[in-house]
């Protein structure tokens, strides 16, 4: 596969699937079960991340492979079943937080059309397919590009709810009266949600081998689009909280810049949707990448380990991923996506820390990237931990 992507294109690449991921779909969500501990969930998600994050950096400056978590099991345990369910999961996480993402566009897009979510769902999923099907190069390309805009969209929400934001001294004053309200279990469920909008920074890792300067740069960038993300994250988070939207609503960050007058929502909705169908696209390339090193590898139909001749990319597992998502999208609702791609995710995140925990005692890494000895035991036990909770909450 072609060394096309360097810092800059992987961090467009990782922002566009981290943001459009969360903030334009669950935001709502998130301040309707965790009230005004909203922004302590996404700061907990956020530190779980990064966690996370620095040991999918070391595992991919290690291995760069495009089977992403399956490669980094095998080398660990190896062992080809536990790699295949580990791979086999994570395409299906991938499947259902783009389904969650293509699900969640209808929202934005019928402020435009009347048509129905599952079809508008299923346009999108078309359409990024076919994109994703051009070249890694182009269509990343794209997808950094939209991603500019996407962020673009969310300042100006920060920018259309500052004003409402409490002073520092009103702040302190109401500390005593939010603090008696705590609620362990509201922040936990809000935690456990507010991890989707992180979900992504991982599927950076698929990408290795199509980057130049790997070990240098795949860390680096996973760790930058993180801290990006998580600092636009917690200024939306705050002004959704000055300017609470409508629990329930499909499109949170629509209403919160309605109640500013001088801005068009017409044009935020068409930037909200320009950043959902970012999400979708980078997915499926994300995921076509993992069908296409799983194949190679003879864990999956060789069909899908081809490249194309013109574009270099991996044509069939990019149709198939595509077409997985397409009806998922149409099935089932953006909510339910979502807890099921967390839950999932978390499991995932576990098995991958522990890989490198494992890694780590039987081939000390000593020099380039690498994460201290304790950093994958606490991804590992937060992991799941968070899983845990949540489980128990729900009951």
């Amino acid at each position: 596969m072609r060394r096309a992507l360097g810092v800059t294109l992987l961090v467009g690449y990782g922002l566009g699937v981290i943001i459009g991921a969360g903030i334009y779909v669950l935001v709502g969500t998130v301040i309707a079960v965790a009230g005004p501990f909203a922004l302590l969930s996404f700061l907990l998600a956020g530190l779980l991340a990064a966690l996370v994050a620095a040991c999918y950096g070391e595992l991919a400056a290690r291995f760069p492979d495009a089977a992403g978590a399956a490669a980094y099991v095998k080398e660990a345990f190896g062992s080809d079943r536990l790699s295949l369910i580990v791979g086999l999961a994570t395409g299906a996480v991938v499947l259902v937080a783009t389904a969650a993402l293509a699900r969640g566009s209808a929202g934005y897009a019928q402020y435009f059309v009347d048509l129905p979510a599952p079809a508008i769902a299923a346009a999108l999923c078309i359409a990024a397919t076919l994109v994703a099907c051009a070249g890694v190069r182009e269509s990343v390309s794209i997808a950094g590009l939209m991603s500019v805009i996407e962020i673009a969209g969310l300042l100006l929400v920060v920018a259309a709810g500052w004003v409402n934001l409490p002073s520092l001294s009103a702040s302190l004053a109401s500390a005593p009266q939010l603090l008696a309200a705590f609620d362990p279990g509201g922040v936990a469920a809000g935690t456990f949600l507010a991890f989707f909008a992180y979900i992504g920074f991982e599927n950076m890792a698929n990408m290795a081998e199509e980057t130049h300067d790997f070990e240098r740069t795949m860390p680096r960038a996973m760790l930058i689009s993180l801290a990006l993300s998580t600092t636009l994250y917690l200024l939306v988070v705050a002004v959704a909280l000055a300017v609470p939207p409508t629990g329930d609503s499909q499109t949170p960050l629509l209403a919160i810049g309605e109640k500013a007058g001088w801005y068009s929502p017409g044009l935020f909705a068409a930037i909200a949707l320009i950043a959902v169908s970012n999400g979708v696209l980078i997915e499926i390339l994300m995921l076509s990448r993992l069908l296409y090193g799983m194949a190679r590898r003879g864990w999956l139909p060789g069909r899908f380990g081809a490249l194309n001749a013109r574009t270099a990319a991996p044509m069939a597992a990019t149709v198939a991923s595509g077409a997985g998502v397409l009806l998922l999208a149409i099935a089932w609702d953006v909510a339910l996506l979502a807890s099921a791609a967390s839950a999932f995710t978390l499991l995932i995140f576990a098995t991958v820390s522990a890989a490198l925990w494992r890694i780590q005692g039987r081939l000390p890494r000593q020099r380039g990237f690498r994460v201290p000895r304790f950093v994958p035991r606490l991804a590992v036990v937060l992991c799941l931990g968070l899983a845990l909770i949540q489980l128990a909450v729900s009951r």
